[in-house]
């Protein structure tokens, strides 16, 4: 499994390429996505297993992070999870 500082560098590169304007934070087991501008939540995402992949959370309106759809959220690998984060506009309603 990718450490901690290998996985925010991925991460990093990822929003390098999309023109940035997001900062990572790694906390309490997982990774938090903020818009750089506001400090605005946009996403979490939290190791589910040895294999990198992530359950992907929002900022709900509940203002606590929720799984993204109703049946336990969606895990997926980290780069299909920060692509899934940049497409769906869930994750920018607080931005």
């Amino acid at each position: 499994m990718p450490g901690q500082d290998d996985i925010i560098a991925r991460i990093e590169r990822f929003k390098e390429s999309r023109g940035g304007g997001v900062v990572v934070e790694g906390r309490k087991g997982g990774y938090t996505l903020l818009l750089e501008e506001t400090g605005a939540p946009i996403a979490r995402l939290k190791p589910v297993d040895q294999g990198g992949r992530m359950r992907v959370l929002y900022w709900s309106y509940r203002e606590r992070w929720d799984d993204v759809g109703p049946f336990g959220g969606i895990i997926l690998p980290l780069d299909k999870a920060l692509e899934f984060v940049a497409r769906e506009p869930l994750f920018w309603n607080w931005a």
